[in-house]
């Protein structure tokens, strides 16, 4: 196995399109465990921490360019306003040291159905940017990201640069379930995010089917539910029997397995729960900010 180990961006791209199943190490949270198990083995590792502005993010007016190897401490830490849902996602990866090393960038590079980070960025709409030294930069809608168990859209020649979020306009939450409260893998995990300016509702759930997937169904029925019912501009409180229903579509959206942590009707189940609590704790959120703004006005 050799180690490459490119000193800039572009010495990266070169290094890929050389050599395209050299596969990508920066955190190496993902990569290692394999490797340590021998579970893979490949011919080349691309070994990207000389890279520096794969650390950095940028705050735009709309959205959040968020460098592929941003540790999710630093996420935790300063970009808790602007990216809520995947801040909460990052305090649920593994221990204090995994934080301070993993970033997103692996996450999507690996697409494994159970990475904490894909329900919050399904939820908030993110776009990756990818980039190859023959064909340059393009955005791939998160929605069209993930292709299977464990595949993605990159090309062989593509690396990750970073991942553009949405800034929130209003509240995300994400749940989790595991087999303890760390170092663990999400028996299942949820992503909720209300938008306001659009009166719509994103959801993101993870390691309950093939790959990370949005319960449209349930986001279809709740968005139709709150313009009709008028819960966007009244603030009132949802109905139970709306909640009980987005909960029952998002079980429904979920095509889980059995396996050594959890049965496929118990992920069901537990992503039933977790969309109905997600819902009522940002809807509660959305309630109090606007009684908030009423009463400044």
């Amino acid at each position: 196995m050799d180690f490459l180990r490119p000193a800039s961006w572009e010495e990266a791209l070169a290094a890929k399109a050389e050599h395209p199943t050299a596969v990508p190490i920066a955190g190496g949270t993902d990569v290692m465990v394999e490797i340590n198990f021998d579970h893979r083995r490949p011919e080349y590792l691309l070994d990207l921490n000389r890279v520096g502005d794969l650390g950095e993010w940028e705050v735009g007016e709309e959205s959040v360019r968020l460098g592929a190897s941003v540790p999710y401490s630093r996420i935790m830490e300063h970009l808790r306003a602007e990216l809520p849902g995947l801040a909460l996602a990052s305090h649920t990866v593994a221990s204090p040291q995994i934080r301070n090393r993993g970033g997103v960038g692996g996450n999507l590079g690996t697409a494994s159905p159970a990475g904490d980070a894909h329900p919050a960025l399904l939820a908030a709409g993110a776009e990756v940017e990818a980039e190859s030294a023959a064909r340059g930069t393009r955005l791939i809608p998160i929605d069209e990201f993930y292709t299977g168990v464990k595949r993605n859209a990159l090309q062989p020649d593509e690396l990750i640069r970073a991942v553009h979020v949405r800034k929130a306009d209003g509240p995300q939450q994400y749940s989790k379930v595991g087999t303890r409260n760390a170092m663990v893998i999400a028996v299942c995990a949820f992503g909720l995010a209300l938008h306001p300016e659009t009166r719509t509702v994103r959801t993101g759930i993870g390691s309950a089917a093939p790959t990370p997937v949005r319960a449209r169904t349930a986001e279809d029925f709740l968005n139709a539910a709150l313009e009709e019912g008028g819960f966007w501009d009244s603030g009132k409180i949802i109905t139970p029997s709306v909640a009980k229903q987005f909960a029952d579509l998002c079980s429904a959206s979920c095509n889980p397995i059995d396996d050594v942590r959890g049965t496929a009707s118990y992920r069901r189940h537990a992503v039933g729960v977790m969309a109905r609590r997600t819902l009522t704790w940002t809807w509660e959120s959305y309630r109090g900010t606007r009684r908030a703004t009423e009463g400044a006005a």
